[in-house]
């Protein structure tokens, strides 16, 4: 009943919102439906705490603490992102930028997107992982393009072409995972693309098709997780499309991504133990550094908060690269610290773009004056997702990088220099955007930010105390992944 209504929740609201997405109350709806998403992924939460994994529905849908802990965390930006867009695309339409056509395409290819992500998560099938992971591509697609500006035309045209030939990679690369089961459980039909299936025989599986097979899915589902050099598509779908549109791509569609690859990392180390890991630092280090030192060149403020989200998936993808108890439970929680940063940076910045009326950087100064909820909300965003204490990025960066010196001290260094880059780039055009001199008026209301605060101080909390329970479902999942 909980899958159910995880799945059927957000596909009932796009059809209901392209019917009347257009309408005064839309909004609304479109939040009242993500609420629904959030309740259902909670009662899933609750369930498999009680029961442990699941297999549902024939065996098409897996649950366990690792997938369960992204849903929940999807579930909730996709709440506090469709509460922030409420009043910001309001004041959108009321510009002029949108049409009440393109209103409702939004909140149907919202709720879809949603939709999507939660099947990539939950599916037990890697075909059918496949299938949601294009359909989450198709409807980014259209939400980038939202503007109908040629900026974010090119935009949306770059992000389909890359991440459609990204897409096609890992289909090449599922196909060869089923060739390489096909002959073991041949008297199965389908189910040699079950994932459960293919974990319990992944021991037996022919090592070079594995190792191929890999290699297509990493650089397949890598494009989506935006690590270099297949990151090029990001940067400007961050800065053409709608804010909250930003919100859930460094948010949530880079984990669900991220969380592909490693569903794939676990079922390919059964028979090549040293090679997945390896790829992964590899590729991880260089998007972070790589990262860092594009953040120096930035003059756009999504841009410059989208190639931090390259430097921080860079930096968890090296973690997983790691592998171990420590180094995976210091990924997983970076995911979730950084899926509530980045957000509610986006959040931030979103608001401070239509206060200043661009999204140049030397154009956004004295964010204070304007508007003290806003500048406090993208200063305290910006130290946050730096890594400064208390903040619960810090936690997992320091857990990363310790277990970098024990292990791997070669790529101290590296990470080290990515951290001290992009601390140096970010905070250097933060700080004139909030505490510089403006000739701006102050705003006549405060802007309605709750989402920021409420994020931020989860990311605190997490800095300062963690719930017991909470950290003992991180090391659960942890060790699922090995």
């Amino acid at each position: 009943m909980e899958l159910f209504l995880v799945l059927g929740v957000p596909l009932l609201g796009a059809v209901v919102l392209a019917l009347i997405g257009s309408r005064r109350h839309a909004a609304e709806v479109n939040a009242l439906m993500s609420l629904g998403t959030l309740v259902a992924a909670a009662m899933l939460v609750l369930r498999v705490i009680r029961h442990g994994p699941m297999l549902l529905w024939h065996e098409q849908f897996f649950i366990d603490p690792f997938n369960v802990f992204l849903v929940a965390l999807t579930a909730f930006v996709g709440f506090t992102t469709a509460l922030f867009s409420r009043p910001y695309m309001r004041i959108e339409e009321h510009k002029g930028r949108l049409t009440p056509p393109r209103l409702r395409l939004y909140h149907s290819m919202y709720q879809l997107f949603m939709a999507a992500m939660l099947l990539a998560l939950l599916t037990n099938n890697m075909g059918l992982l496949w299938v949601a992971m294009e359909a989450a591509t198709l409807s980014t697609v259209l939400l980038v393009s939202l503007y109908r500006t040629r900026a974010s035309l090119e935009a949306a045209w770059k992000y389909f072409i890359l991440c459609g030939v990204g897409i096609a990679q890992a289909l090449f690369g599922t196909i060869l995972l089923y060739f390489a089961a096909e002959g073991l459980l041949g008297g199965e039909g389908m189910a040699a693309l079950l994932w459960t299936r293919l974990d319990a025989i992944k021991g037996q599986l022919e090592p070079t098709v594995l190792a191929l097979a890999f290699v297509f899915l990493l650089v397949g589902y890598g494009t989506k997780v935006g690590l270099a050099p297949l990151h090029n598509w990001l940067p400007d779908a961050h800065a053409e499309g709608p804010t909250p549109v930003s919100a859930v791509l460094s948010g949530l569609l880079l984990n669900v991504a991220l969380y592909a690859v490693i569903r794939c990392k676990v079922l390919v180390e059964g028979s090549i133990r040293y090679l997945p890991g390896r790829m992964l630092m590899g590729f991880g280090l260089l998007s972070a550094i790589l990262a860092a030192f594009f953040l120096w060149r930035q003059r756009d403020i999504k841009r410059l908060f989208a190639y931090s989200s390259i430097e921080h998936m860079g930096i968890v993808t090296f973690a997983f690269g790691m592998g171990g108890p420590v180094a995976n439970f210091a990924a997983l929680l970076h995911m979730t610290v950084h899926s509530l940063t980045k957000s509610a940076i986006f959040f931030a910045a979103g608001h401070a773009s239509q206060t200043a009326g661009t999204q140049r950087i030397d154009g956004i100064r004295g964010l204070l004056v304007m508007s003290p909820t806003i500048g406090w909300g993208l200063m305290l965003g910006a130290l946050a997702i730096l890594g400064l204490p208390p903040f619960g990025v810090f936690a997992s960066e320091f857990l990363i990088l310790t277990t970098a010196m024990r292990d791997h001290p070669w790529a101290t260094p590296i990470l080290l220099a990515a951290l001290g880059v992009a601390f140096a780039a970010i905070f250097g055009r933060v700080q004139p955007m909030v505490f510089g001199e403006t000739e701006g008026r102050p705003l006549s209301h405060s802007p309605a930010l709750l989402p920021v605060f409420a994020h931020l101080a989860i990311v605190l909390m997490l800095g300062v105390y963690m719930p017991p329970a909470l950290a003992e479902w991180y090391r659960l999942a942890a060790r699922l992944i090995g």
